[in-house]
């Protein structure tokens, strides 16, 4: 191969859509003013100077094309000869060039003309005098073959006859400069390329490519159009089978066919694929079957069931965080742990939308929040309000009493009267695949044989399943991901621990009683005004009015009681109205409750229960909130030849060992705590919990036993300003119980002022609103010790021990 290199000087023609190389030839549109002056420049040359050796080789003029990219040129042009200028059938100037060698970009220079000249290097490299390697050959005859097939793809006839005349490897290399499916970076890698054998081994893998590429968009395209043809038959075969049907349908005298409107609606409705393939499935089975099979009227109520699915409706959420706390705190006082939670939610749900992040493996952040309380608290209606907040529907299923798995799951459509489940009609009724469902009682499912709905609400509540729930009437998969659902429950501990492990558990431990005057001034005063019949002009309940209800004729964790309290009082005003023994307005304070309610029901009693050794305040949590419990210890005359101990107040197994427990320290311990023991063996122990109708149970009131029987054998009485709550063990520790909160806020209703804890529980104090804390002497403590120090009046100002 013979390599010779010549410097010239040439007008530049740049190129910002294509790369031109050599062998080619391509019509240029010069009526872009740079393309135009490299034009005439060299034209000009050629006119004025076509004797000067060095600016051509040939009769034409000549120039140097060269890509720009980014406005920056490369390094590498084509040297061109202009063919011919002249205009388009347009009427727009343009002109042929042909390529005719690389050329290296050097230093620009001046010349006549107002276009760009540049030094260059032009790449005269001939063909070897005794042909190309091997190897090249090789390459050249590979890529012959691959672009012989490709216009034989493409039915290009007479350019495969071009190509397969081609012998020289470089020009059949430079060819590919007319490859469509080459990109421009492609197309200037090419010109860039000096090495022959580089070239084709860039273009038998580019091509490579692109026939494998092609082949796979023949193959996809041959599968659509066998798909299309088979919906043509189908569509044709079906619109004579329609034809049919008309034809005997007119001749039976029926004016339709029902089977077509279920598959019009069926075809017209937005449902998604895989409902759209299970709907049209049983819409092929309604046309078989006849009128008279029973099957016809199962299939048409699951179809109307499934047209009645909002499957492709959603509600926007409402990402406006600060608006959304604005109406929870409007809705409800206190509760913030719910409004914590909720407000996360929203804040977690906009960033992720903010950032595109959207939803991830099919799966959405549907919240599953298990919210557990007493009574009366707004569980219920704190459902509607977190929907408010969110901007979405809103539907309540109500669980007491289910003992059904298919009330949850749905029947199977070969029973009669089969219809689907509580969820699937709570989604339908809600009108939206996103609601805030509320699973109302959740603790209040039974079981029984005819299987367990709890084991069936696993699915449903568990956010890594959700998405694919599988309803027994449906049968389609139905996506629960993006659905918040609320339960509620009184007691915690009756909550299945399987489906309470699936929900993020939230306590509303129940209001204070700032927080109960706030709610009745705020939301139940005005609601019961209205059911009333009165004006918030015509009837006031004064603030005081309200504490006073709250504190001494109601005595909850919720304010269920505190709104009848306030519904009776309105309408024994617009009694007296009505009788003309009153006038409006009307101010009710908190004197003149008695005159509506009567004499108050809660009134503190420790004083009084305490005054007498052997009576100690504890706290408990019951199905309603906290409360106080008073435990009462009595010893038996030792003539009356009673011995051991009995328990009263329908006490549950745990208590009673808690009462065994204390007995059994104070027996072991009697000398260290000074307590006369000796002769317990000869008497008998009576220890009663008052409130006798009401089941009891749990450990948290042994420390409240041992203080009753060291009360009661020590002659000193407990301290009526103290209630207490804890485990005890034989060793005289205070173990850990659980309702802290709950107790803490029943002591500081009954008038309690200073509580004896479980040292290890002091971190629940955290939960105690500030308000209670700052009104109440919390002692953390941690043996029976402490306890008794606290709990029991002065040694000096004790009573004498009973006899």
């Amino acid at each position: 191969m013979s390599d010779t290199q010549t410097g010239v000087t040439l007008p530049v023609l740049p190129l910002d859509d294509d790369v031109v190389l050599p062998g080619m030839v391509v019509p240029v549109d010069i009526s872009d003013s740079e393309v135009r002056s490299a034009v005439d420049a060299a034209q000009a040359v050629e006119e004025r100077a076509e004797d000067t050796p060095g600016v051509r080789s040939s009769s034409k003029p000549r120039v140097l094309i060269v890509p720009r990219v980014d406005g920056t040129y490369a390094a590498v042009g084509t040297v061109a000869t202009v063919e011919q200028v002249g205009r388009t059938p347009d009427g727009e100037p343009a002109a042929v060039l042909r390529g005719v060698s690389r050329a290296t970009v050097g230093s620009g220079t001046t010349g006549p003309g107002a276009a760009l000249w540049v030094h260059v290097t032009v790449d005269d490299t001939q063909p070897p005098e005794n042909g190309y390697p091997g190897r090249v050959q090789e390459l050249a005859r590979e890529y012959k073959g691959l672009l012989v097939t490709y216009l034989q793809k493409r039915n290009a006839w007479q350019v495969l006859d071009s190509v397969q005349k081609l012998d020289d490897p470089g020009a059949l290399a430079d060819s590919g400069g007319y490859s469509p499916f080459l990109n421009r970076d492609q197309k200037l890698q090419l010109l860039e390329t000096f090495d022959v054998a580089e070239r084709l081994t860039r273009l038998i893998e580019w091509t490579r490519a692109y026939l494998t590429e092609l082949d796979v968009t023949e193959k996809i395209n041959n599968d659509v159009q066998e798909g299309v043809d088979k919906q043509q038959r189908e569509f044709l075969l079906r619109r004579q089978l329609e034809a049919i049907r008309s034809e005997l349908n007119e001749l039976n005298g029926k004016p339709g066919s029902e089977e077509d409107d279920y598959r019009d609606k069926v075809e017209s409705a937005d449902l998604p694929e895989h409902v759209r393939e299970a709907a049209l499935a049983e819409v092929d089975k309604l046309e078989r079957a006849g009128d008279s099979s029973p099957e016809s009227g199962w299939i048409r109520t699951w179809l109307d069931t499934i047209l009645a699915m909002p499957w492709q409706e959603r509600t926007v959420d409402a990402y406006d965080v600060t608006a959304a706390r604005g109406v929870l705190d409007a809705d409800h006082a206190g509760l913030e742990d719910v409004k914590e939670r909720i407000v996360e939610y929203l804040a977690v749900r906009k960033r992720r939308e903010e950032r595109g992040l959207g939803v991830v493996g099919g799966r959405r952040s549907g919240a599953v929040l298990a919210l557990v309380g007493p009574p009366g608290v707004g569980k219920t209606s704190l459902g509607e309000s977190v929907a408010r907040s969110m901007g979405r529907s809103f539907t309540r299923v109500a669980l007491g009493g289910v003992r059904d798995e298919a009330e949850i799951r749905g029947h199977r459509r070969t029973y009669v009267g089969a219809q689907p489940g509580r969820i699937v009609r709570a989604i339908k009724e809600a009108g939206t695949m996103n609601p805030v469902v509320l699973l109302d009682e959740v603790d209040k499912v039974g079981s029984d044989f005819r299987g367990d709905p709890t084991a069936a609400l696993l699915e449903v509540l568990d956010p890594a399943q959700n998405h694919t729930f599988r309803d027994h009437y449906l049968e389609v998969d139905l996506d629960l991901s993006d659905v918040v659902f609320l339960a509620t429950a009184n007691v915690v501990e009756s909550i299945p621990d399987p489906l309470l492990d699936r929900m993020e558990l939230v306590s509303l431990d129940g209001y204070t009683e700032d927080e109960k005057v706030t709610i009745g001034r705020d939301h139940l005063l005005p609601r019961q005004l209205e059911r009333s019949g009165l004006e918030a002009t015509e009837a006031e309940v004064t603030e005081s009015a309200l504490r006073r209800l709250a504190t001494e004729y109601t005595r909850e964790a919720g304010v269920r009681n505190l709104e009848r309290s306030i519904s009776r009082v309105l309408r024994k005003v617009a009694a007296g109205v009505a009788l003309g023994d009153t006038e409006l307005p009307v101010t009710v304070d908190a004197e003149a409750l008695p005159d509506y309610l009567g004499r108050p029901k809660h009134t503190p009693e420790s004083a009084d229960r305490t005054a007498l050794p052997g009576v100690a305040t504890g706290l408990a949590v019951t199905g309603t909130g906290g409360d106080v419990l008073f435990v009462e210890a009595s010893l038996a005359d030792g003539e009356s030849g009673a011995s051991g101990l009995t328990i009263t107040g329908q006490l549950g197994e745990v208590m009673q060992e808690s009462a065994q427990i204390a007995l059994s320290y104070l027996r072991s311990r009697g000398a260290e705590l000074e307590l006369p023991v000796a002769d317990l063996k000869d008497r008998g122990i009576h220890l009663h919990v008052p409130a006798g109708a009401v089941p009891k149970d749990g450990p948290s009131a042994g420390i409240t036993m041992t203080t009753a029987l060291a009360s009661l054998l020590s002659g000193r009485a407990a301290r009526s300003e103290v209630g207490m709550t804890g485990e005890v063990s034989l060793t005289g520790r205070v173990l850990p119980v659980g309702g802290v909160k709950q107790k803490l806020l029943a002591a500081h209703r009954a008038g309690i002022s200073t509580v004896l804890i479980p040292a290890r529980n002091e971190p629940d104090l955290d939960d105690v609103p500030e308000d209670v804390r700052s009104q109440l002497t919390v002692h953390p403590v941690s043996d029976v010790r402490e306890v008794l120090e606290l709990a029991l009046e002065p040694a000096e100002a004790q009573v004498p021990a009973v006899a």
